[in-house]
């Protein structure tokens, strides 16, 4: 039996999408198919990868583990709304120079993890970094170049701050 939808409004990337979803229906799945944001990528649909992770409020979450009538009110943040091909966030950027991806699948849940991290530490030591991202799996590489990547962006981000100032 299918359960009654409902319309909800989602703040994502700076917009409001309206959309008619089930009760039931995670966030994951939501912002994939009727949000077209194919960033969020979905791995082990039980939290423990952290390929699905967006920032609900600035903070990073498993939207694997939510369901999207719980986000109505939130503000989220994909990897989508971070940069573009041609500019960059600092924390993609310094992914890329770093060589902190291969394959990519978990790029943009590390990405967004280390975003938050930087937001509200920005000069994070590497054992801080070590642990916020040790709910983020990676297979393809060891986690060395990931936690450079993470201090790289940390010192982008500084170099932009002095810049603008």
């Amino acid at each position: 039996m299918t359960e009654e939808r409902v319309e909800i409004t989602l703040a994502v990337n700076g917009h409001d999408e309206r959309v008619t979803v089930e009760p039931r229906w995670l966030l994951s799945d939501v912002l994939r198919r009727e949000c077209g944001l194919l960033g969020v990528h979905v791995g082990c649909e039980h939290g423990v990868c952290g390929a699905c992770t967006v920032l609900l409020d600035g903070e990073p979450v498993r939207s694997c583990l939510m369901f999207a009538v719980q986000a109505a009110g939130h503000q989220l943040t994909t990897v989508e709304a971070l940069g573009t091909a041609d500019h960059l966030d600092p924390v993609q950027q310094a992914f890329w120079e770093a060589h902190g991806l291969q394959c990519g699948f978990c790029t943009p849940g590390m990405v967004l993890t280390a975003r938050a991290l930087l937001d509200r530490d920005p000069h994070p030591s590497e054992e801080t970094i070590r642990e916020t991202l040790a709910g983020n799996l990676c297979r393809c590489t060891g986690y060395q170049f990931i936690v450079d990547a993470v201090l790289l962006a940390a010192d982008k981000r500084a170099e932009g701050a002095e810049g603008g100032a």
